[in-house]
């Protein structure tokens, strides 16, 4: 049986419109995971045909479990990841079972914040950096504030820091010691302006632009990406430019074959990266490119683990935008509300509710604590945005106070693409009880 072996997955999101993808195709889904709620909850995952308990940290255990489907007589096609890190476990371990891989030195690099930054010392495209090592004091580091200070393997904005004065940055510093002792820290110049997403899938040495989209960010104490604007109309000198650093990047990183996505900003007449990720992004946004250009970009990705030509072109055009919800203060949800009714809006084309009844909400302090989306589309770009935010609008989230922390985390506009857009924006989504 014609199988697919995919190596971690979220309940919902791009990796796991990629197992519904491989269903969609034929295969035989099997996934590799650590979470035993997974299996405590086995009927939420009617698209995986067979779920086995794995340790991801572990590549000898997951070695060893591929081998048992091989024993069970499975024909393995494909093994990947769409989630961090495991995605380059997936592209050696494709390579070790003689299968298609992605190019796993470039993944390798990218998962690494400070080895990324290194392979593109001395171009236009990296902001000035420094590798701090434990030992190292704000004086020693020649960047002048604000600086953005990260974890070099770190993911969802959890541990990416903004700092503007040496106490913020010795209280960073130390917090990320804490969880990273072993690991050198890096340091950046922090980029204002607008982000952009650029999502690509490069196959044999031809980096293909799928998507470009801005990104709204709320500064909650981390970087909380809440929107994202498609652009359709990306023939601009200024989207030209973007294309042509995006693929120079990838270039430089070595990848050959491969998803990845790259959030750049335009400052000093030059785009510089924020991050590159060897991976479609999570969340909604395979979705969102679907609706917007009719590419499934986790099925097209499958395609090219699979050795096959992926089908990259656009059915249609359509506006469209993705507003995430998050809160502003935490509590226990009771209930969610105004599900239906956004589902009835005009323009609305998804609704999704992440958290049950019961489940502790908080304000973000990663992407993870992102607890709804809609996606709007319209006439235009303003229609797309306007059908989405209002659809946001319309959801309520029921809470009752317990004993974790719910003050409103620090904002600082200028963390901020669009400074109007803050926690308060939010307030309207939570009916607190008292």
């Amino acid at each position: 049986m014609k199988t697919i072996v995919f190596i971690g997955t979220n309940k919902s999101g791009s990796s796991y419109e990629a197992i519904k993808a491989s269903e969609a195709l034929n295969y035989y889904t099997v996934l590799l995971t650590d979470r035993k709620s997974f299996f405590d909850k086995r009927l939420d995952f009617a698209h995986v045909h067979s779920m086995r308990m794995c340790n991801l940290d572990n590549i000898n255990d997951i070695r060893s479990a591929i081998d048992r489907i091989d024993q069970d007589r499975f024909s393995i096609c494909a093994i990947v990841s769409f989630i961090d890190p495991h995605c380059h476990t997936a592209a050696l371990l494709s390579r070790e079972f003689g299968l298609k891989s992605f190019t796993e030195t470039a993944i390798e690099i990218m998962l690494d914040k400070t080895k990324s930054r290194n392979v593109l010392s001395g171009t236009p495209y990296s902001p000035p950096y420094h590798i701090a090592s434990s030992k190292d004091a704000t004086s020693d580091i020649a960047i002048p504030m604000p600086v953005v200070l990260k974890a070099p393997v770190s993911s969802a904005s959890k541990d990416v820091h903004m700092v503007s004065n040496d106490r913020q940055y010795q209280h960073a510093f130390a917090d990320l010691r804490q969880r990273y002792p072993d690991s050198a820290m890096l340091v950046e110049k922090y980029i204002p302006g607008p982000q952009y997403l650029v999502e690509t899938l490069t196959v044999n040495g031809k980096v293909h632009i799928i998507a470009i989209v801005e990104q709204e960010i709320i500064f909650s104490g981390r970087f909380i990406v809440t929107g994202y604007q498609m652009i359709t109309d990306d023939d601009s000198q200024f989207f030209r430019q973007l294309k042509a650093a995006a693929q120079s990047i990838i270039f430089t990183h070595g990848m050959h074959d491969g998803p990845c996505h790259l959030e750049l900003r335009h400052f000093d007449n030059s785009w510089k990266l924020i991050e590159a990720n060897p991976r479609i992004s999570g969340g909604a946004m395979n979705l969102l490119i679907e609706t917007a250009f009719g590419i499934n970009l986790a099925e097209e990705t499958l395609k090219s683990a699979l050795g096959l030509a992926p089908d990259l072109k656009r059915t249609h055009k359509k506006e469209a935008f993705l507003q995430y919800i998050v809160v502003p203060k935490g509590g226990v949800l009771t209930k969610v509300t105004g599900k239906n009714m956004v589902r009835n809006s005009p323009g609305i084309t998804h609704v999704y509710v992440k958290p049950k009844k019961g489940s502790v909400l908080i304000p973000p302090a990663s992407m993870g604590h992102r607890y709804a989306y809609v996606i709007g589309t319209g006439a235009s770009p303003d229609e797309a945005r306007k059908h989405a935010k209002s659809g946001a609008a319309k959801i309520k989230f029921n809470l009752r106070p317990n004993n974790i922390d719910t003050r409103n985390p620090t904002e600082n506009a200028s963390g901020m693409n669009h400074p109007h857009i803050g926690m308060d924006y939010f307030a309207n989504n939570i009916i607190y009880e008292s």
